[in-house]
């Protein structure tokens, strides 16, 4: 009889070694080679060789292919359906991620109950928690309906066999770290049990068109946990972000097959559940400093949505041989670049200051288009004058102080309009074409320095 043998796999790229290294040779990753048991092939089940992948398919011509747009069924929260593209395609498998106590499970119990009500069959298989105690979530959430579906089960060999006696239409499992294959040696949330786990989940959608929803759990960095291979075989990749604490929670989709990746959902958190915020911008904005230095609204794009957000920055001269700078929803490295280029190209003298910067609301600012609004807030911030309130900045900024041309500037405008901002700033290449917005003065600059000016802030 064959021996058991221990072998060690990375757990970001799969790579295996028979023994242990402190740097994965495949990936270049450090610590992250886990001790597995490895079982002889000649000790796998039956059942095993069995789900082996493959259906002796045929090769098919591109044009013979018909061209069938995917079924989509609405998930009953409009914030989910736009980050997933219009809703959730049936067969499709969606991989949701983020910290604990973020709202998952809270999400994911109303979208099947939501689901549920219109007629679907749906199944929530938890390998966390017992059915009591999903039962007490779905009873604070108001859900329940004849075709909500409890499992609380880790073993994907009764999932399998409830899944084909229910045949649901959407599943979700809770979560996809806490399953496990009985004829594989490795603990639940290893590198094989999640990589097999995932792979027959992803059979039995394919195979038999249900929607499945699979929870993540994250490591300390905020990835999720398991092999990388998980993120590659799902169709779409769901980010559940914002501070426990804080009262808004953001949906980012970072990968999805059937939508664009630009999208953003927002939630509230209260006792009903997870509450859509309709209007994003009056949000974010509601509670800001009017009349105040440091503080400008800047017009950001999350996809076809536009998003009213406020920047702030606060300047205040250095008791530290280095000014700290710090930065909180901006990338640190994107400040010292912006800071350098004002101290050469509109003469602010800043090597003597600290620069705290922070985007309110726990949004994060990614585009280029936040480079203008980001200067502007430290400028009104060192002159200790405000920014009037009615208006909002945008724009691109090079080495060279330039400002240069964004994206969906009309719909950017339009935001700005419909919030009563009657003043915008940015960059002068956009008003080409531009069309004209009522209520609305449009100003072009083409320099930093210009920018700064037009603002009131180039000189004390």
């Amino acid at each position: 009889m064959a021996k058991n043998k221990t072998i060690y796999v990375c757990n970001e790229c799969g790579y295996q070694t028979p023994r242990w290294l402190g740097r994965c040779p495949e990936c270049g990753s450090w610590n992250t080679l886990e001790e597995q048991v490895s079982v002889p092939k000649a000790e796998l089940t039956e059942k095993k060789l069995r789900r082996a992948p493959g259906n002796d398919a045929e090769a098919l011509r591109v044009d013979e292919i018909p061209d069938e747009a995917p079924a989509r069924r609405s998930c009953g929260i409009g914030e989910l359906d736009r980050v997933l593209g219009g809703g959730v395609v049936d067969g499709s498998m969606v991989l949701v991620g983020g910290d604990p106590g973020i709202g998952k499970s809270t999400l994911l119990t109303q979208v099947c109950a939501n689901m549920a009500r219109d007629g679907a069959r749906v199944l929530y298989v938890s390998g966390e928690e017992s059915a009591r105690q999903i039962k007490m979530r779905a009873n604070r959430l108001g859900a329940g309906g004849s075709g909500f579906f409890v499992l609380s089960e880790n073993d994907m060999t009764t999932v399998e066999k409830r899944m084909e006696q229910l045949s649901p239409s959407v599943m979700v499992v809770d979560s996809i770290q806490t399953m496990y294959l009985p004829e594989l040696a490795s603990a639940p949330g290893s590198v094989s049990q999640v990589r097999e786990c995932a792979s027959l989940l992803m059979r039995l959608a394919k195979s038999g068109g249900c929607s499945v929803f699979l929870v993540g759990h994250v490591t300390k960095e905020g990835a999720i946990a398991g092999p990388r291979v998980l993120e590659h075989m799902v169709d779409a990749v769901l980010y559940f972000e914002g501070d426990r604490q804080h009262q808004y929670r953001l949906l980012r989709a970072v990968k999805n097959r059937f939508g664009s990746v630009n999208e953003l959902g927002m939630f509230e958190m209260a006792s009903e559940g997870m509450v859509e915020v309709g209007n994003p911008s009056e949000a974010l904005l509601s509670g800001r400093a009017h009349d105040a230095s440091g503080c400008v609204v800047m017009a950001a794009m999350e996809g076809s949505r536009p998003l009213l957000t406020d920047v702030q920055a606060l300047v205040a001269t250095t008791v530290f041989g280095n000014p700290r700078r710090m930065a909180s929803g901006v990338d640190q490295g994107r400040l010292a670049l912006l800071l350098a280029v004002m101290e050469k190209r509109a003469g602010f003298r800043l090597f003597d200051k600290d620069v705290y910067l922070n985007i309110a609301g726990g949004m994060t600012l990614t585009e280029p288009a936040a480079d203008l609004a980001l200067c502007a807030a430290v400028a009104s911030s060192f002159r200790n004058r405000p920014i009037g309130s009615n208006t909002a900045v945008m724009g691109e900024i090079g080495l060279a102080g330039e400002i240069r041309a964004v994206a969906q500037t009309e719909r950017r405008i339009s935001e700005c309009a419909r919030l009563g901002f009657s003043r915008v700033l940015l960059p002068k290449a956009n008003l080409r074409g531009l069309r004209r917005i009522e209520g609305v003065e449009v100003c072009g600059v083409d320099s930093i320095a210009e920018a700064i000016a037009s603002l009131g802030l180039l000189r004390d």
